[in-house]
């Protein structure tokens, strides 16, 4: 991956640095001409390719200060120097354009210039053409793919050169056919010539001084905003995108968005969720995305949702909610789970503020009972020998066997643990049962097993089962 970005870089000013050799070679050409013919269509290409050689070394050195990473100064990067530069040669091609204009009505309506038009200046002019298109198109290239402003903007300078370059050469020849067919009107054909080049610079510089400030003063691109609003809006988990900002530096994006999600929605969740939005931004344009969660009501939140949204922001974790309706009175009842180093009194106060929170989601009327347990956070250690352990346990798989036939959906029940753990006897199992049982009946089967297992050893504290489709038993 470095090195593969090491070689973009050195790709980028390969090309900067050619376009500094190009403009050198062909402002020679172009003021050898000048002063051979005294056109002015000749001097403003001079003049247009002496900018370009100043615009062509301002861009090397823009693209050598945008690759530089960031750092404390830049956190976003260097990526505004490419657009600075662009914007600089965008206001010397103005100036340019200006400069021939003048020149071109003075020419026409206050002094004349004697043009001495020849083969040798349209060879030349044809050579400067041919290396305009070369290095037009390969500027373009390396702009397209490195997406760099500053690359795009030496290109269109070699782009108007060209079309400015079949303008003189047009112009010049028109002269020499009319000093040749004795038609003086012609002599003018080289400052309309003139006038022609410096209006292509004058669109050409607009344009691209247009899109140079937009990214200076940080415009988001044209449906930008509103493609990845749309595509983030329609992303499982997502309630609503709410704000989103682009900004771009050089040819990198930089995206803040903000979306709203179920308010239940646990920090792993919102990790993982911000990870694909990131990605699925990714995929519209390469940017570096900063998302911002805000935790929603979703429209026709259930109850138990917001019950659970509630202890979340409380911090408690909560357990067995049920609900009740009679009477046109609401009954909830759950287990919260507290520290098991905290007083009753402290418990107490956690459960109360649950529930006045919970009477508030509906109704002040609304009755709430809260089964306060210790959360557990220690590791026990078994406290008994190992042979009581395995007889018991050999008891109670024994038992469990003996149960299939009284309870429909369930098959066997194996892999029987029996510890005692702190004074008190704890036993585990697997139960198979099949697999088409929705889980409320599974929890209500395997609440009676256990009631079944304690009853038979009145000795076992806790029983807890493990249900299984039959399929996943070999």
């Amino acid at each position: 991956m470095v090195t593969r970005l090491l070689e973009d870089m050195r790709e980028k000013r390969n090309a900067a640095l050619l376009s500094v050799g190009s403009a050198a070679v062909l402002l020679g050409l172009k003021t050898f001409l000048t002063l051979r013919t005294g056109s002015l269509g000749v001097l403003s290409e001079a003049l247009h390719s002496g900018l370009d050689l100043v615009a062509a070394v301002i861009t090397y050195l823009s693209v050598r200060m945008a690759d530089q990473p960031a750092d404390e100064n830049h956190p976003y990067g260097h990526g505004k120097f490419e657009n600075f530069s662009a914007f600089v040669e965008t206001g010397l091609l103005l100036v340019t354009a200006l400069y021939i204009i003048y020149e071109a009505f003075a020419r026409l309506f206050f002094r004349s210039v004697h043009i001495q038009p020849s083969l040798t200046a349209i060879v030349v002019l044809f050579v400067a053409l041919l290396v305009d298109l070369t290095r037009a198109r390969a500027l373009g290239q390396a702009a397209r793919k490195f997406q760099s402003e500053a690359l795009e903007a030496d290109a269109l300078h070699f782009s108007t050169d060209v079309w400015s370059t079949l303008v003189v050469i047009t112009g010049i020849a028109l002269v020499w056919a009319g000093e040749a067919w004795n038609i003086p009107s012609l002599v003018y054909a080289d400052a309309l010539a003139a006038l022609a080049v410096a209006g292509v610079v004058i669109w050409v510089g607009s344009q691209l001084g247009r899109r140079t400030l937009d990214a200076l003063l940080d415009t988001a691109p044209v449906g930008l905003q509103r493609r990845i609003a749309q595509a983030v809006a329609q992303m499982d988990g997502i309630l609503d995108t709410e704000r989103v900002r682009v900004r771009r530096a050089g040819n990198r994006h930089f995206v803040d968005v903000t979306v709203s999600v179920p308010r239940s929605t646990n920090l792993e969740q919102v990790h993982a969720l911000t990870d694909a939005i990131e990605a699925r931004i990714g995929e519209i344009v390469p940017a570096d995305v900063m998302v911002h969660v805000e935790p929603r009501a979703p429209e026709g939140e259930h109850l138990f949702e917001a019950i659970r949204a509630l202890a979340q922001r409380k911090g408690l974790a909560i357990h067995d909610l049920t609900a009740q309706q009679q009477d046109g009175k609401l009954f909830v009842e759950l287990h919260l789970e507290v520290d098991e180093q905290l007083s009753l009194g402290e418990a107490h106060r956690q459960a109360t503020e649950l529930e006045d929170g919970i009477r508030e989601l509906r109704d002040a009327r609304t009755e709430v009972n809260i089964h306060i347990e210790p959360l557990g956070r220690s590791i026990a250690t078994s406290d008994s020998s190992a042979g009581e352990l395995k007889q018991l346990s050999r008891e109670v798989e024994e038992f469990l066997n003996l149960l299939p036939k009284g309870f429909d959906g369930l098959l066997n029940c194996h892999e029987v643990r029996v510890r005692q753990v702190e004074h008190r006897i704890l036993v585990s199992c697997h139960c198979t049962m099949r697999s088409e049982l929705p889980i409320t009946q599974v929890h209500d089967v395997t609440a009676a097993i256990e009631d079944r297992v304690k009853e038979r050893f009145p000795q076992i504290y806790r029983v807890t089962i493990h249900p299984e489709p039959a399929e996943e038993r070999p």
